[in-house]
């Protein structure tokens, strides 16, 4: 089984799922696109992610928020609210009657193109609006255990060119990253920033803890993280130190502790970074005791 933040428990109802696209629900396997598809093409779309707990799809608003943000970014119109939106994915949800442990992928992409391009003008039709919902529990081995990083050579670009805030189909350079730590043992990898700061990691966004303090990095050239979002309140609402600054290796590599965030595994802490054992290289007290704090939000959110 593949080791990392997006270890799920394997569940074989999703083998029946349904997918919706364009308004129309499909069997997993017919659930198709066309290859003139912008997305296809030339990686222009957007995507966002929400998780299902308890009956709640749990900050709505602010994935919801992240990705009207991300289309205003790369100029894409969208024919439909947010509330339609949301009445799409809950009939997904619905078709496939959820209710707990699941993960819902919305993808929008500018449309189908006449002939492969880039020029958004030779787009034909669209949006391309895909909803994919699947019955995915973290497994807790991964919680548990821990996961390995590896610093990648791959850096986290300048938002000049491709700001990293910003959830879209360009992958690439991210994927490099991941191979770079799969080849090298790794379970993900750790990425740094232009300047040679720590910045996040391929898929989630990296914190150290060192003397009961916080760290995590200045924004600038990471993900625009939910859940970091929700880390850095829940400090503050607990009177933890929590700072955003830049720090390099040097400071990663005496952490007491080190954890990842994401939507989908919330938080999950990480053993060793470079071959190097962090902290006691187990799931420390300081992380144990954030990652409760943030199941309680969740728990909020839902009541």
């Amino acid at each position: 089984m593949i080791h990392g933040t997006h270890n799920a428990i394997e569940d074989p109802r999703n083998a029946n799922i349904k997918i919706m696209i364009n308004d129309e629900l499909y069997d997993r396997q017919d659930a198709k696109i066309s290859v003139f598809d912008s997305g296809y093409l030339v990686g222009d779309g957007i995507w966002e992610a929400f998780r299902l707990h308890k009956g709640t799809l749990v900050f709505s608003d602010m994935h919801l928020k992240r990705l009207w943000s991300a289309a205003a970014s790369v100029g894409m119109q969208f024919p439909f609210s947010k509330k339609e939106l949301m009445d799409k994915v809950w009939s997904v949800i619905d078709a496939n009657q959820m209710y707990d442990n699941v993960h819902v992928r919305v993808m929008i992409t500018r449309g189908i193109k006449k002939t492969p391009s880039q020029d958004p003008r030779l787009t034909i039709s669209g949006p391309n609006v895909v909803i994919i919902a699947e019955h995915k529990k973290a497994s807790r081995d991964s919680k548990e255990k821990g996961i390995t990083l590896f610093t990648s050579t791959i850096r986290r670009g300048s938002p000049d060119y491709l700001d990293p805030r910003l959830n879209c189909h360009s992958k690439l350079h991210e994927v490099q990253a991941l191979v770079q730590a799969i080849e090298a043992g790794a379970d993900e990898a750790l990425m740094l920033d232009i300047n040679g700061f720590v910045s996040t990691c391929n898929a989630t966004n990296f914190f150290i803890v060192r003397d009961h303090e916080v760290w995590t990095s200045t924004g600038e050239y990471c993900m625009n993280g939910i859940t970091r979002q929700n880390v850095i309140r829940l400090c503050k609402k607990h009177n933890i130190v929590c700072k955003q600054k830049n720090f390099s290796l040097f400071d990663v590599y005496s952490a007491n502790e080190a954890f990842v965030t994401g939507t989908f595994g919330g938080l999950t802490p990480v053993t060793k970074i470079d071959g190097r054992i962090i902290g006691e290289g187990k799931y420390g007290d300081f992380t144990k005791k954030l990652s409760g704090f943030y199941e309680q939000l969740i728990e909020e959110e839902c009541a």
